[in-house]
């Protein structure tokens, strides 16, 4: 018995009759029928039931054909890798990622992912939508409390949102140091116009709860960064918005003791379980997966309230 044997099998059995095989086989049916019952004899047993106009597998004929099958798909598989070598990954990538975390810091990932495979069309929206994925989006990124059951969710890392103003601010108004002081401070964060902001505090295992009624107001992120530079107002952003200023000293953070939280605490890369998926789209999402190991564990190093 060798793979060809078991080839011909398979398509024996896929194909239901003797002649619908020998046409996929390009052979005559006289000829699939003499090489059955070479392979028959080999083996010793009966492996298919024969008619006028089909053929059954046996119990044992229907064991081989599933080692068949298993070997055939290897030998594809190895095929599709064969003819691949050489060649660049090839597909399109629909992908949907918050406008602020989208810009600061995904985007420096994904012109690296689209060096990297110059042959996939990267179809990038920035937007903070929350429904499901639509037709033409393969992966979304959001920050969200818990994650949709009916979607895939990999873990991108936690969000840590701080409360800070640009030195030039606090220098003239000072920095609000109690919870009723950041509510009487002119807010820069996101959020609906004209509907009051709810803020959770945690301090320790205590849970505070604030409303808030912020004086500037976008979803663009990079809009409300400018803004606090600006010494508008205190703002109520991720920390990734104003890491590098931080860094410097040009923003200072403050009721650092609290652990703060508005639309969640949780970044998710998420897509649907039962959607077929590329190998671009599966590259990618590896991709963002590893550029996004190091950040987590940044986060996960910094000191928790």
């Amino acid at each position: 018995m060798d793979s060809q044997s078991l080839t011909l099998l398979v398509e024996i059995i896929d194909s239901g009759n003797l002649s619908q095989a020998a046409r996929k086989l390009k052979m005559t049916r006289a000829n699939v029928s003499y090489h059955l019952t070479q392979l028959e004899k080999s083996v010793g047993v009966q492996l298919v039931k024969r008619t006028t106009r089909r053929v059954e597998p046996t119990e044992i004929g229907m064991r081989l054909y599933e080692h068949g099958r298993n070997i055939h798909n290897e030998m594809l598989a190895a095929r599709e890798a064969i003819t691949a070598l050489g060649q660049s990954l090839q597909g399109r990538v629909g992908i949907s990622v918050p406008s602020g975390y989208g810009q600061i810091v995904m985007s420096e990932w994904l012109i690296e992912f689209k060096r990297l495979y110059p042959g996939i069309v990267l179809d990038v929206l920035f937007e903070n939508r929350a429904d499901n994925l639509r037709d033409d989006v393969d992966i979304i990124v959001r920050v969200i409390q818990e994650p949709p059951l009916s979607l895939v969710a990999r873990s991108l890392g936690t969000v840590r949102y701080l409360a800070c103003a640009s030195r030039e601010y606090a220098q003239t108004h000072g920095l609000p140091r109690t919870l009723h002081a950041l509510r009487a401070s002119p807010l820069i964060t996101a959020g609906v116009t004209g509907r009051q902001l709810r803020l959770a505090a945690y301090l320790g295992t205590e849970r505070h709860e604030v409303m808030l009624e912020p004086t500037m107001i976008s979803e663009h992120f990079p809009f409300l960064r400018d803004g606090i530079l600006a010494g508008l107002g205190v703002g109520l952003v991720p920390d990734y918005v104003v890491q590098d200023k931080l860094a410097t000293g040009e923003v200072l953070s403050t009721l650092d003791e609290y652990r703060l939280s508005i639309f969640g605490t949780h970044m998710y890369l998420l897509y649907l379980p039962n959607r077929h998926q590329t190998k671009a789209v599966r590259t990618c999402i590896d991709f963002l997966l590893a550029k996004a190991q190091p950040e987590a564990t940044r986060l996960a190093a910094m000191p928790q309230p």
